[in-house]
């Protein structure tokens, strides 16, 4: 009952369930001739993003680390070939993310551009060293070496039809140079272009050709005539072309005929269509919300186009945008089908919208929001602001949220509960300064609040009605203004009961309001406490308390009532920078300039859980309204969408527990009956060193151990001989366990060749950590052993006491044993007294020696000490402690000395020719204990 209160109270574990991570930082785009994804470069690696499900399904990445500076991918989707800076040419089977082969392209200076024939046996590379060399995949050998470019040669392109074995190539001097790969020779050299060439397209009967530039003009080429048609001005930097086919209709973008037509893509960032006959545009796309002054103002729009590609199996478009964005058009009506983000820079804050959270939207270091559909990462960029946006909040339902930025506005977005299309329906500008925060109402969607780095707080009422067109937004004007702190305001905060307002403040203050009388707002109280700037602060969805993070790396919790430090949470090693509520507000989560995202119980005051997904400032945190579920964005430019999976976590190790019952249960049946090759591989399946062990003993204490020892060992599998090895590493640190793991090490080192054994995963690892704990176990039977020569010497020399000398010098075997008989029970009865059990053994030898015992220097009893020699292998004394406790040779002041007891002193001794005294607890001041024979054996009594 309890445990299932807890379940339901509190979390204590957060798992990953999808990740945002960028896949394109810019370079070349390709996509694969079925459509289904999309190749491009990101670093040292060439990612392939499936289009369905917006997900990186491949990556290829040199091994050098060094960036891809081209790639290709065969017309026929098999061959993916890549070239990097240090030189080499790579191809790869990209579906399986294995390098077939590499070689060395024969270019000095790296590959600029590459690209396959219709065929996929020839592919083309053009070095920045200015030639252009062409090489048969197939054969696996250079066949062209072209040259007589000037610079850079930054566009190669086979012509379609192949069998014209002709190749276009461009470089640094504008000229589009055409080259017949039968004799190796540039036939012709077409001029029109005063700046870079850019891309080359061709009509479905390859006769016709359009290049474009950055000079901002579109040639038509005859090829047959190989001269220029007609120029073409565009009145923009083209960075791509695309003929349309003339095989299909396209009223919608304004083709009205036959004729050629073409679709431009540049600086301005729209397409745009042209009718190659008249050189007029008869269609131009439309983007939603810029000025005509801003596109004006800005040259490097991050919305211009730096590829156009066609799909013409889907009839789609695919453009890449200067932010790394990539989106879908369909044609013909040029809708937009898919938007995926490629890189989304520094992300300053991310939170939840939609239905049942469906969505993110997420404030990256740009003018512009993007709002991934979590599902299929396809994401909605939305345009209004224009600068950077750095904060977002969302109404209680999710389908509307509001924004701040540095171009000092704030804006109120909608989405479309059907289609979730966004839009913006209200703006508002009054702050002086970049706003940095803003935060909405809860009980109903009434106002927002905002916070500026011109130190103050705005409150905005909302129209009641907030449906609008795109043309007419509702312009919003603020309620209240105050000067609420000395420095930037960084975080502002609504109660759930929308009565308060909490303010943090880089002036290391954070502030209470009140909003519930009309006109200004009333400061209530300030918190002090924090060494440094607050950087978040969020109210208590159950309690009067807030909680806010500072940089001073510690988030507290004060009293709305007295305004006083109820907790403080320590444990991020730099700035705390959001701190949010969860589990009902019973715990926290905060968020860090360490990476780390922590999870603490309010009660406890413990950090139960560090969450570790990012490499850098996490500055968006947010959790779900079922409390299920959160999200995560960092500098890093990755987002992290987790999953509550503490109550999966539980039951998986409710679901081990029961396991291991069971196969306790298992194995204690299967020593039961003497299974002993099943039961080592179920405790070896358990991971459990000590268990093996347990079974290793009972495998040793059975008659013909070592026989039955080494049958069961060899009939392991090879996984199962590892994790032995593995444990004997374990038990060999052990004296008391030593001897099992060198009886394990025998049979593996005597059956198992070292090559085999050398093959085992960590075996050099594991052979070296044996062999000083095995050098130190033969150390300490040297010594015993040399101890030992004194108690043989001793054994041969002594008398019995009472009897004749004789006795001892007898060789008789049979006398011994008599008289070993007949001084037991004198023995028995002497260790009877003092409870020590002593067993009965075949053949050994007593000799009794009154033995003064001191205490305080006063003789107060008498021991016996008893020799007793048992001829065996070897025998452990496991417990010396009796002997330290009874007997002068320890600690003369113990108390436990005063009472009158007889002590037997016994010693299993092994008759070897190599007698071996251990001592299992290898205990180094035992054996000088024994010293005392020295002053009690005289020499005249050893020649006795």
């Amino acid at each position: 009952m309890n445990s299932s209160i807890v379940c339901l109270l509190f979390s204590y574990s957060y798992a990953v369930s999808s990740k945002i991570e960028p896949f394109y930082k810019g370079g070349k785009v390709q996509i694969s001739k079925d459509e289904k994804y999309i190749f491009c470069t990101c670093g040292s690696r060439v990612n392939v993003l499936e289009i369905s499900t917006g997900k990186i399904v491949h990556s290829v990445e040199h091994d050098d680390q060094e960036d891809i500076t081209s790639f290709a991918l065969s017309c026929d989707d098999e061959l993916l070939v890549t070239a990097s800076r240090a030189l080499l040419l790579k191809q790869w089977d990209w579906r399986q993310a294995e390098c077939t082969r590499s070689w060395r392209a024969i270019h000095t200076v790296p590959v600029a551009s590459m690209t396959f024939d219709s065929t996929s046996t020839l592919l083309a590379t053009g070095g920045c060293d200015g030639t252009i060399k062409l090489w048969d995949v197939v054969k696996q050998y250079c066949t062209h070496n072209l040259k007589g470019s000037s610079g850079v040669v930054h566009l190669v392109q086979f012509h379609p039809d192949i069998s014209r074995l002709q190749l276009f190539s461009s470089s640094l001097d504008c000229g589009i140079r055409m080259w017949d790969l039968r004799s190796s020779q540039c036939v012709c050299v077409l001029q029109s272009h005063y700046s870079t060439v850019t891309s080359l397209s061709f009509s479905s009967d390859g006769g016709t050709m359009v290049s474009s530039g950055r000079d901002k003009i579109c040639t038509v080429w005859n090829l047959k005539g190989r001269k220029a048609e007609r120029t073409v001005p565009v009145y923009e930097a083209v960075e791509s072309v695309v003929v349309l086919p003339q095989n299909k209709t396209f009223f919608e973008i304004g083709v009205t005929s036959k004729d050629l037509h073409f679709i431009t893509a540049g600086s301005k960032g729209v397409l745009r269509v042209w009718e190659a006959s008249t050189a007029r545009c008869v269609y131009t796309q439309t983007l939603t919300a810029v000025s005509e002054e801003e596109e004006e103002e800005k040259d490097d729009d991050p919305r211009s186009l730096m590829y156009l590609l066609h799909m013409p199996a889907s009839s789609r478009l695919a453009t890449v945008t200067a932010e790394h964005n990539i989106l879908l058009y369909q044609l013909p009506g040029l809708t937009t089908q898919q938007q995926f983000v490629g890189y989304n820079d520094e992300v300053l804050d991310v939170k939840f919208v939609g239905k049942d959270d469906s969505h993110i939207v997420v404030a990256t270091n740009s003018c512009q929001l993007k709002v991934f559909e979590l599902l299929t990462n396809s994401c909605q960029i939305l345009y209004g602001h224009t600068d950077t946006v750095l904060s977002l909040d969302v109404f209680k339902k999710g389908f509307l949220f509001a924004s701040c930025a540095k171009d000092r506005s704030v804006r109120v977005w909608q989405m479309d509960s059907d289609s979730g299309q966004v839009h913006c329906v209200a703006q508002g500008s009054s702050h002086t300064n970049a706003v940095g925060t803003i935060s909405c109402s809860r009980l109903k969607v009434s106002f927002v609040v905002s916070g500026s780095q011109d130190c103050t707080v705005k409150v905005w009422d909302l129209p009641a009605d907030l449906s609008t067109t795109e043309a007419d937004i509702h312009q919003l004007t603020p309620r209240a203004t105050e000067k609420a702190h000395d420095k930037d305001v960084n975080s502002v905060a609504v109660s759930p009961n929308d009565k308060l307002l909490a303010s943090g403040s880089q002036d290391r203050t954070a502030k209470l309001w009140s909003l519930a009388g009309e006109g200004n707002v009333g400061l209530l109280g300030v918190f002090r406490g924090h060494r440094r700037g607050v950087w978040a602060v969020c109210f208590s969805p159950v309690d009067q308390v807030l909680a806010t993070s500072s940089a001073d790396g510690t988030t507290k919790l004060w009293s709305l009532q007295d305004f006083s430090c109820l907790k403080t949470f320590e444990g991020h090693d730099a700035s705390v920078l959001k701190v949010v509520f969860v589990s009902r507000g019973t715990q926290l989560l905060t968020s860090g300039s360490d990476g780390l995202v922590k999870l603490w119980t309010i009660k406890t005051n413990e950090c139960v859980k560090t969450l570790d997904a990012h490499q850098d400032k996490v500055w968006g945190l947010h959790g779900s309204r079922k409390d299920d579920k959160m999200v995560t964005g960092s500098a890093d430019s990755n987002i992290a969408v987790w999953l509550d999976v503490t109550d999966v976590e539980l039951a998986e190790e409710q679901a081990k527990q029961e396991d291991q019952i069971l196969k306790q249960q298992e194995l204690s049946n299967l020593l039961h009956e003497k299974k002993y090759l099943k039961a080592l591989g179920l405790a070896i399946s358990l991971d459990q060193p000590h268990t093996v062990l347990t079974v290793i003993k009972a495998i040793r204490q059975v008659e013909d151990s070592s026989e039955l020892l080494e049958k069961t060992l060899l009939k392991l599998r090879l996984d199962q001989k590892e994790s032995l090895l593995r444990y004997c590493v374990v038990w060999n640190t052990n004296a008391r366990n030593c001897q099992d793991a060198q009886a394990v090490l025998q049979v593996l080192l005597t059956h198992v060749p070292p090559e085999e054994l050398l093959q085992y995963q960590g075996a050099r690892a594991h052979l070296e950590g044996l062999i000083p704990y095995t050098e130190r176990h033969m150390q300490r039977i040297g010594r015993l052993l040399q101890a030992s020569m004194f108690l043989n010497y001793m054994w041969q020399k002594m008398r019995v006491a009472g009897a004749p000398s004789r006795v001892l010098e007898t060789n008789d075997q049979e006398h011994q044993e008599g008289m070993c008989t007949s001084y037991f029970s004198c023995l028995s009865f002497q260790a009877g007294q003092t409870g020590l059990r002593l067993p009965t053994f075949p053949t050994c030898f007593l000799v009794f020696l009154p033995w003064p015992e001191y205490h305080r220097g006063q003789p107060k009893a008498h021991s016996v000490l008893c020799l007793l020699c048992f001829k065996m292998s070897f025998f452990i004394l496991t417990d010396w402690s009796w002997v330290k406790r009874d007997s002068k040779i320890c600690n003369r002041s113990s108390r436990g000395c005063q009472h009158n007891t007889k002590t037997v002193v016994v010693f299993w001794w092994c008759l070897l020719p190599h007698s071996i005294l251990i001592s299992a607890q290898d205990k180094p001041g035992v054996l000088p204990h024994f010293s005392f024979l020295n002053e009690a054996l005289t020499d005249n009594d050893l020649q006795g």
